[in-house]
């Protein structure tokens, strides 16, 4: 295993943000542990079963970070109680586990940078020109209280260690949250979900790896919201994909239709709630984006027709 102040292990590596971390860490020479739930077959892997037993601390010595990823998506519908335990678990879990792992090694521990999302914030109808900043209360769905439980786990990695939480926002790319809605544009069946004026918080994919080394190398902790900079509605994202692929932008989905096909809770949460998250934090401490705009995330992630 590779020993240097500079290696940063990661759980999560599989996933869409931790497979393009560690591409990306590895392409500039950063040693990388990668922690897999399966037989590790390669040097850089360690096999761990964080449902089942602790973490080696001694996996995480010498390390300059500890990056936390992953959990079951929030894309499978519908939320039934037993798949609500499934997306709170397969979180809160692997983070008390590697939490655990990082405050046992007292003044030692490396930087704990572990997932969270935009759903930590409300939900509910906003004041008008407000804007969500790390400082803004956590919201009351079940969104914000996963990420709320979320959060509290991490925390635990004790107060030797630095902790930052990465309240990310929807991926723009094929595989994160443009999946769904390129299927339907495909098809010629996208439109305004429910009013479609409602802000809708977005990252790029390479932003959202850039601002993860950026949390890494600048020493933030704390929250920090991870987000594109300019504001876009769930219209601006939906005509800019229809726009790319060449295809129209006619067709509303209600927002009664959408709670009945995916349940109120997810459609709510996901697709109706009117989030103005801002990153504050990140652009306070000199982080500058590659895609400034959503048109411009959207361009990044799908070839023009």
């Amino acid at each position: 295993m590779p020993d240097s102040d500079a290696r940063v292990v990661v759980a999560g590596s599989s996933g869409l943000i931790g497979g393009a971390l560690v591409a990306a860490l590895r392409a500039d020479g950063v040693p990388v542990t990668r922690l897999v739930r399966r037989e590790a077959t390669a040097r850089d892997e360690v096999s761990w079963d964080p449902q089942r037993s602790r973490l080696d601390p001694a996996v995480l010595a010498g390390a300059r970070a500890v990056v936390g990823l992953g959990g079951a998506s929030i894309g499978h519908f519908p939320w039934t109680r037993r798949y609500k335990h499934e997306l709170l678990w397969s979180r809160l879990a692997p983070t008390q586990a590697l939490a655990a792992a990082v405050r046992a090694l007292g003044t030692e521990a490396p930087a704990f940078v572990s997932a969270s999302a935009v759903g930590y914030y409300p939900s509910a109808p906003r004041a008008p020109g407000e804007r969500f900043t790390e400082e803004t209360r956590r919201g009351d769905t079940f969104l914000a209280d996963l990420c709320g439980e979320w959060e509290v786990a991490a925390r635990g990695a004790g107060p030797s260690a630095r902790v930052a939480l990465l309240r990310t926002a929807p991926v723009v790319h094929a595989e994160g949250v443009l999946k769904p809605l390129m299927l339907l544009t495909r098809l010629g069946l996208s439109g305004p979900l429910g009013l479609g004026t409602q802000v809708w918080p977005w990252i790029s994919l390479d932003d959202e790896v850039r601002a993860i080394r950026h949390v890494i190398d600048g020493d933030l902790e704390g929250p920090v919201n991870l987000t594109g900079p300019t504001r876009a509605t769930a219209n601006d994202l939906g005509f800019a994909l229809a726009r790319r692929m060449n295809r129209p932008f006619l067709l509303r989905a209600p927002g009664w239709a959408l709670r009945l096909a995916l349940g109120p809770d997810a459609a709510d949460a996901l697709l109706l709630s009117d989030m103005p998250v801002v990153p504050e934090r990140l652009e306070a401490s000199g982080f500058s984006f590659t895609h400034p705009t959503v048109e411009d995330a959207v361009a990044a992630a799908v070839p023009a027709a």
